[in-house]
């Protein structure tokens, strides 16, 4: 599995519309698939994200004639012209397509890369309400209904607890599905959600070792968007590709 994140400094990534991911999704993720130095220039994947609903809908992606029985993708690889469309509604992409990259768009939620050396990979966006409802379970168990054995994740930036003030009530709904371990306070003391710990235990729960990814607070560091701190409509990104792409 390869992952790259997004910041601010790539500009402002939401896709355009349902079937155009725009050009600074676009541009942003060709640069960052042509850091991979293992891919050749006509081995460029193509591009699938998702409309995202802050809950924990599966969305598997892949190419016709693949075990899934999955819908063929159009259009030409990200560099090259017009990417594959978006892949529907949801909160996690699943492919066993090295053909494929896949991405996900957060302002303060987590952003999740997983990988598996059978090929499987996954992003998952996750909020709390998402993670409440079982989005990063699902994935995995997706990942390994389609042959995956061990699998990995990969935390990128989100508002951590000490910018994160949250309601008793809906703590409470979090620790119960995650753990005690995701109360937090914020920096002036206040009752708040340890998102990073929410995430970890959610995928030690299912098994899942976390390894580095990248970690920031989305609301501390300007150089991220975030909804919670600034009110900014922006999004940065992750992409998630095979590690099997160049063989």
């Amino acid at each position: 599995m390869h992952a790259a994140w997004g910041d601010a400094s790539s500009g402002d990534l939401r896709p355009a519309g349902r079937g155009d991911p725009g050009e600074a999704l676009l541009s942003w993720a060709d640069q960052a698939l042509r850091s991979d130095r293992a891919l050749r220039s006509d081995q460029m994947p193509h591009l699938r994200w998702m409309a995202q609903v802050h809950g924990a809908k599966v969305l598997v992606t892949g190419v016709a004639g693949d075990a899934a029985g999955l819908a063929r993708p159009t259009g030409r690889p990200v560099g090259r012209g017009t990417p594959v469309a978006c892949s529907g509604l949801g909160d996690a992409l699943v492919s066993t397509t090295p053909e494929l990259a896949i991405a996900v768009l957060t302002a303060d939620c987590a952003s999740i890369a997983l990988g598996s050396s059978e090929g499987v990979f996954a992003a998952v966006h996750a909020g709390w309400r998402g993670l409440v409802a079982g989005v990063v379970g699902r994935a995995v168990a997706t990942m390994r209904e389609l042959g995956a054995t061990e699998v990995v994740g990969a935390l990128g930036p989100c508002i951590h607890g000490e910018c994160y003030e949250f309601s008793e009530a809906d703590l409470a709904e979090v620790a119960a599905r995650c753990g005690e371990g995701v109360r937090g306070r914020t920096s002036d003391g206040r009752p708040a959600l340890d998102l990073p710990a929410a995430v970890a235990a959610s995928l030690a729960a299912c098994g899942v070792g976390l390894v580095p990814g990248r970690d920031a607070c989305t609301a501390c560091d300007p150089g991220y968007y975030s909804h919670r701190a600034r009110g900014d409509r922006g999004r940065q990104a992750l992409l998630v590709w095979s590690d099997q792409t160049a063989s």
